[in-house]
């Protein structure tokens, strides 16, 4: 077993302890390790959907303006080392193993979650980056990530119900968990926030001592955007007005902004067998975006896979499918507990496969080889679909 493969069997342990919430535990780690959080100017990104978009968007906009970046997003979709990205590339496998062995070490007790944070402050300290994107986890307040000095900027894309169990059951009391990444001085832009739930985060952030910032105007943005979807507007505004905070570039902005890459967003994925569209809609208001933006485009889906997590809100999710026309074909994803085919099938008819790869197959079957296929729901499913469809090599999903 490589440096690699034992640090992530050992990371990979302690996945039992779950989405843990709290600072106390990284603020010990990072002081152990001589607080790599503090080497690196940071842009902080917040939001329940759309703020893996936005942070690679901001990524890419810094690294066309010359900057040497770095990028922390989660949950991976194919390998662990998508995770840590220096400039726009996942960090190669032997530092990967090299850093995570000593986050591993020094953080000898953290959960996976604030292990990968450490290991990839430990990577961007090591690679002096200009400026790193690192994208909240969970919530804000006490996300792991919320250890991180005051940042040169901050911003907050959409907010909706997503693990209510740890951020509160309204909208209201979610928007205040996300606004706590606030910082005195610190210029935080808000994105389609409105009424009250704008209201709770400009509480938060007013009390802070942060200085709200107005997402851009759609009207100044280049007619360019490399991820797709009408949704993604909003995230190129949150993200123009941060680069605009940053004073970088009007070309860069234009140039970063049509060359962003995000994975399993509203991806195309052109293979032998035919067209497919993949999307991490992972609850209702991600497959409202999805639902939009089939709706918008030329090519209309011919099938479609789904998959979610059993503590997912997935009846709604299919609710909102159900004004999708084509054939629907259920798997499950891994990660955590999923939803059961079965059950899926039962809210929205469907057909049921036993495995996701099944799926695919008959899903590819009904649509014909000219057809598009859409994968959508959990992240997990999509990032396995992709790892299939593209024939690359994978680490397991984890719902972290």
């Amino acid at each position: 077993m490589t440096d690699l493969g034992r640090a992530l069997a050992a990371l990979y342990a302690r996945v039992p302890l779950g989405m843990r919430l709290g600072l106390t535990g990284m603020e010990e780690a990072c002081a152990r390790a001589g607080h790599p959080e503090r080497s690196f100017p940071a842009v902080h990104v917040a939001g329940t959907n759309g703020k893996g978009s936005t942070s690679a968007m901001i990524e890419s906009i810094a690294r066309a303006s010359g900057l040497r970046t770095g990028l922390y997003t989660s949950p991976h979709l194919v390998r662990f080392a998508e995770r840590i990205r220096i400039d726009g590339e996942p960090i190669e496998d032997p530092l990967l193993g090299e850093l995570l062995g000593e986050a591993l070490v020094t953080g000898h007790d953290l959960s996976f979650f604030e292990t990968a944070t450490l290991a990839a402050f430990l990577a961007f300290a090591r690679a002096k980056v200009d400026l790193a994107v690192v994208e909240v986890g969970i919530g804000g307040r006490l996300d792991a990530t919320n250890v991180i000095p005051p940042p040169r900027c901050a911003a907050i894309t959409r907010i909706a119900f997503d693990h209510q169990d740890r951020l509160g059951d309204t909208l209201e009391e979610i928007a205040r968990e996300k606004a706590g990444i606030a910082k005195p001085g610190v210029p935080i832009v808000l994105g389609s926030l409105a009424g009250s739930v704008r209201t709770a985060a400009s509480d938060v952030i007013q009390r802070a001592g942060g200085a709200i910032v107005e997402a851009a105007p759609a009207e100044v943005l280049p007619p360019a955007i490399g991820l797709a979807g009408p949704h993604q507007v909003d995230n190129a505004r949150i993200a123009w007005a941060v680069a605009d905070v940053l004073r970088l570039p009007t070309e860069a902005r234009v140039r970063g902004l049509a060359t962003a890459r995000w994975p399993g967003r509203l991806e195309r994925i052109d293979t032998a067998s035919g067209p497919w569209l993949l999307d991490g809609a992972h609850n209702p208001d991600g497959v409202a975006a999805l639902v939009r933006a089939l709706g918008a485009g030329a090519d209309h889906p011919a099938a479609l896979v789904y998959g979610a997590l059993g503590d997912k809100p997935w009846r709604a999710m299919l609710d909102a499918l159900a004004a999708v026309p084509a054939p629907r074909f259920y798997a499950a994803p891994e990660g955590r507990a999923p939803a059961p085919p079965e059950d899926l099938a039962a809210h929205l008819p469907g057909a049921v496969c036993a495995s996701l790869e099944l799926a695919l197959a008959a899903a590819r079957q009904a649509a014909g080889p000219r057809g598009l296929v859409v994968v959508c729901g959990s992240l997990y499913l999509v990032g396995a679909a992709r790892a299939f469809l593209l024939d690359l090599p994978r680490d397991p999903a984890v719902a972290l």
